[in-house]
């Protein structure tokens, strides 16, 4: 734990990201199976599934895998897989803002090839949270409190990049959390 006395902001928010990825989250990933990763708890999930497979309206990615999702969302939006989760975590969370931010290559939930299986998403997982926690060691105070601007088009442009860097501590935190639980509940639906 960083000493209140001494730290510094940055050293706080990765410390912040540290207790739970490493700590928590992480640790809770590994021996993720290829069935874990795809299932379906309930009928009509948006998953991440071959190319031609999926009835999605909207279908994302570059590769020989897609992502579901729709524009407008319905409502309620279907119910969605460990593989939905850790795309949405990979692209949307994380690799979007380490290209916006930190100099990572250019994506989207379009221009992305998704993982064939748990073993690539969770390298890939494990590529972009470095990438983010690089980035955020770099960032001194004067940083962290200049206003994110058009990097982070939405609620985020006027704010500054702490407030950023919270809300995706908050969101690896939340969506991490929904998918330890999917895990917890494939171990008992299989007993």
């Amino acid at each position: 734990m960083t000493d209140a006395a001494t730290g510094t902001t940055t050293e706080a928010l990765v410390e912040q990201l540290d207790f739970h990825w490493q700590g928590q989250l992480r640790p809770r990933l590994d021996g993720l199976t290829d069935a874990e990763y795809f299932d379906e708890p309930v009928d009509g999930c948006w998953s991440v599934r071959p190319r031609g497979a999926s009835t999605a309206p909207v279908q994302g990615g570059s590769g020989g895998m897609v992502v579901e999702f729709a524009f407008p969302e319905p409502d309620p939006a279907p119910f969605t897989t460990i593989a939905w989760r850790l795309a949405h975590l990979i692209v949307g969370v994380f690799a979007v803002r380490n290209a916006a931010h930190f100099g990572a290559p250019p994506t989207d939930y379009f221009a992305f090839d998704y993982a064939t299986g748990a073993d690539q998403a969770l390298a890939q997982l494990d590529t972009e949270v470095a990438t983010w926690r690089a980035g955020v060691t770099a960032l001194d105070d004067a940083a962290l409190w200049t206003p994110v601007g058009e990097a982070e088009p939405g609620p985020y442009a006027e704010r500054p990049m702490i407030d950023l860097v919270l809300h995706i501590h908050r969101e690896v935190i939340h969506h991490g959390a929904e998918i330890t639980l999917l895990r917890d509940l494939y171990a008992h639906r299989r007993r």
